[in-house]
């Protein structure tokens, strides 16, 4: 079972590099967590590297201007890496005519990239960046939609994986739910970001440049989604804090408490191992 603490700087002087999640651990879509930019600016006064790794589709610059508008204090962090960053490159090295799915605020992912959007009739490929709609669609809205573009053989690059987010206290769906039926559906996914490598890799390249060379073991990751942060950290090979409090909560706390042998349950079921966990980032 994973060591609870109480306080990040309790561990911070067993790493140097910090990547941590955004949506969920700095921010819930409405505004900032406080205490979590405090931790990540006492991390980096201590002399660690922290690098957002997020899995928004908007490229890092976006991200940036968004966080700062909740209230992340920019002395939180030294570098972004986003999904759509990662995303980017594989459009790029695709199909030039795409079929588009997400809404207004999404198309900076394709901005400057040789593509042309196209009806769903003429489409090489298919990019998504997430729901039109996400306040009032669900993913069996795009069952006929994808079923037409899967039937089609249509690769379905994605450019936000998490299946939902937390916006304020409601659960929002994202873009890995459609990637999630397009597979359902016999379509094939391309997805680089949480919790496929390209991320991560392109997250440590940063933090290089901040810290200089580092042990892969001198890294914690932060998160509070277990099949993206958390899996993905894993996967990678890095130690993981997990943030009980996040899209997961009602699995295991009751009365607005943590039940730690309903976490540990949940993590067994899960067949993860963080190394530590808390509630929130402080």
């Amino acid at each position: 079972m994973a060591k609870r603490i109480d306080s990040f700087d309790e561990i911070t002087g067993h790493y140097d590099v910090v990547l941590c999640d955004v949506w969920g651990v700095l921010h819930n879509g409405v505004e900032a967590f406080a205490n979590a930019s405090q931790a990540l600016a006492a991390a980096r006064a201590a002399g660690l590297a922290v690098v957002l790794i997020t899995n928004s589709p908007r490229p890092s610059p976006g991200v940036k201007v968004q966080i700062r508008g909740l209230g992340v204090e920019d002395d939180a962090y030294d570098r972004i890496v986003t999904s759509g960053d990662v995303t980017r490159a594989l459009i790029s090295s695709g199909p030039p005519k795409i079929y588009f799915i997400g809404g207004d605020k999404d198309h900076p992912l394709l901005t400057g990239l040789d593509v042309e959007r196209v009806s769903a009739e003429e489409a090489e490929i298919v990019v998504c960046a997430g729901f039109r709609d996400d306040e009032t669609e669900t993913a069996e809205d795009y069952r006929e939609e994808l079923t037409v573009l899967a039937a089609r053989h249509l690769p379905f690059i994605c450019a936000n994986p998490d299946l939902v987010v937390e916006r304020g206290h409601r659960l929002i769906p994202c873009g890995g739910a459609l990637a999630q039926l397009y597979g359902e559906l016999g379509g094939t996914t391309l997805i680089a970001g949480k919790p496929h490598r390209p991320i991560y890799e392109a997250s440590m390249t940063e933090a290089r440049e901040v810290f200089g060379e580092f042990a892969s073991s001198r890294v914690i990751a932060i998160g509070d989604g277990m099949p993206t942060d958390v899996r993905g950290a894993e996967a990678f090979g890095l130690d993981v804090l997990y943030i009980s409090g996040g899209i997961h909560a009602q699995e295991y706390v009751v009365d607005g408490r943590t039940d730690e042998k309903l976490l540990a349950a949940f993590l067994e079921r899960e067949g993860a191992t963080p190394k530590w966990w808390m509630p929130a980032l402080k």
